[in-house]
């Protein structure tokens, strides 16, 4: 996590609002008995411009920093789409987290190790090329996939996506690359209305989307066989060299944005599922970054199930 991260302010009442990290990293310093000597924390740098511009039209980001330093100018928090505020801080803590992922891949690339997870705030997944929505401004899997390609660390990328939420920022950005895979779990009907099992890719990029809808009610045992399901379908249609993960947790029970029934541990199981896929395709090289979650308690407990998993450590107990 980047130290701008939690700076970004969008106010309390918010859901995506300053205290989300902050009980985060409260969560992962109380399981530091477990996690210490398996677990190292990474300083990251602060991404370029030029790192962002491979995934977002320069144009836009440059609406984002001129809104940010309205907001500052201003000393308050300003819409820059509905429900996506920006303050003084997130121009900052949109670099720091892009940075943050960067870092995270490199490092996974270059064998420093083998798995990472990344606190990114603001999330992502939501943002397309030139286009904020779903308190998404960049998209920072999607700039961490374009760094691997255009760093030569990785050639095909897979992307999983488990946020209660339809990605659909990351899937419009590659839709048409068969170059990356992106697999989205997600609840449906339901927020952004995208995401249907037809929207397979276009052009070159046909067969590279996979969309996998589940209704309201869903939990922990029924997301992970589908989750496998998807998987095996997955193994036989594309051999990644790297896979990211976009870690959302709003998929837990008694989430104010989802209607998803999963619980902590099964965050476990998911994140196993991925590393078993990942081991047999691309020596278990996974980068998982936050996304959504906004029970903050429970998205700490979820946090901290999948980092043990990541560090092939077990379950918590409950």
């Amino acid at each position: 996590m980047h130290a701008s991260a939690p700076l970004h302010d969008t106010g309390w009442s918010h859901p995506e609002h300053q205290g989300r990290l902050r009980t985060l990293a409260s969560a992962v310093g109380k399981d530091l008995l477990t996690l210490h000597g398996h677990v190292e924390a990474l300083e990251p740098r602060s991404a370029t411009l030029a790192e962002l511009a491979r995934v977002h039209a320069r144009d836009y980001l440059s609406s984002i920093r001129h809104r940010v330093r309205e907001a500052e100018s201003e000393g308050r928090v300003l819409e820059f789409a509905p429900e996506t505020p920006v303050s003084a801080a997130t121009w900052e803590a949109i670099l720091g987290s892009s940075g943050a992922a960067i870092e995270a891949v490199e490092a996974v690339a270059n064998r420093r190790f083998r798995t990472a997870f990344v606190a990114t705030r603001p999330p992502g997944h939501h943002a397309a090329a030139d286009t904020a929505m779903g308190f998404c401004l960049v998209n920072h899997v999607a700039v961490a996939a374009r760094h691997l390609q255009a760093t030569g660390r990785a050639r095909r990328i897979a992307i999983v996506d488990w946020d209660v939420h339809h990605g659909n920022g990351t899937q419009e950005i590659f839709y048409d690359d068969p170059s990356v895979y992106y697999l989205s779990l997600h609840q449906s009907p339901f927020y952004p209305g995208t995401g249907s099992t037809d929207e397979r890719g276009a052009g070159p990029g046909e067969g590279a989307t996979r969309n996998v809808p589940l209704p309201a009610g869903t939990d922990g045992p029924t997301l992970a066989a589908a989750l496998e399901e998807a998987l095996a379908a997955a193994a036989a249609e594309f051999t990644p060299d790297f896979v990211l993960v976009s870690a959302g947790f709003d998929a837990l029970s008694g989430d104010p944005l989802g209607g998803f029934l999963l619980e902590p541990a099964d965050f476990h199981l998911l994140t196993r599922l991925v590393l078993t896929w990942a081991d047999a395709t691309c020596q278990g090289q996974v980068v998982a970054l936050l996304e959504g979650g906004y029970d903050p308690g429970r998205t700490g407990h979820a946090t901290v199930a999948t980092l043990r998993a990541l560090a092939r450590l077990p379950v918590p107990m409950a």
